[in-house]
């Protein structure tokens, strides 16, 4: 299995890397839109603001190559924290914003959103899942993830959530729309539950 982990300079490539190679899977660091049609896999990972991340994201090329390898070629993609946020049609971070616009919805400050806790919100938070879903098979409800960040996704659809977690209101934890799956918390900084859901990820066959 090939995955291409996309380099736009704001990713947390090792971490990411590291826990798919223990996975066996072949990893690619994409500095380059071309990398990511000769893989699998596509992760786009993140660390950072929507805005600059956008910014980035085109400057690179990369948007234009995403779109084409998901919705062209059916390729399977796994956004991850900021990377799950900038699937979306807009977001606030650093002013009102596109995304890629891969799952229609708005990336919007946790207290926007009615959270009265601080923000950001870091550390380990346990999640309510669609057990239907592929990317959580095999584990439980309730699994702590290790979450990081001060924006979260409100998709347009509640279709398009898979899971929930609570930080003082009803926070989306991860999204998915056909092979397009996202998820706002680490998997790859989440112990053995965020190696199943990576494994989960790589075992996932699109219809």
């Amino acid at each position: 299995m090939r995955v291409a982990i996309v380099n736009y300079g704001m990713g947390n490539l090792a971490s990411v890397c590291r826990a798919l190679e223990y996975l066996g899977a072949a990893t690619t660091i994409a500095d380059h839109p071309a990398a990511l049609s000769q893989c699998d896999r596509i992760v786009l990972p993140g660390v950072g603001a929507f805005g600059e991340g956008m910014a980035r994201l085109q400057a690179g090329g990369f948007v234009e190559a995403i779109c084409r390898l998901v919705k062209e070629d059916t390729r399977p993609l796994l956004g991850i924290c900021l990377g799950m946020q900038m699937l979306a049609e807009n977001g606030d971070e650093g002013g009102d914003t596109s995304g890629i616009g891969l799952i229609p919805g708005r990336v919007s400050r946790l207290d926007k959103l009615g959270c009265s806790l601080r923000v950001p919100h870091v550390g380990w938070n346990d999640i309510q899942f669609d057990a239907t879903d592929p990317l959580f098979a095999q584990i439980p409800q309730k699994s702590d993830f290790y979450f990081v960040h001060g924006f979260a996704f409100n998709p347009e659809s509640t279709g398009s959530v898979t899971a929930r977690t609570d930080y003082g209101v009803p926070v989306v934890a991860a999204v998915r729309q056909g092979h397009v799956f996202g998820t706002q918390f680490h998997p790859e900084k989440s112990s053995k539950v965020g190696r199943r859901l990576l494994q989960n990820f790589l075992d996932y066959r699109p219809c």
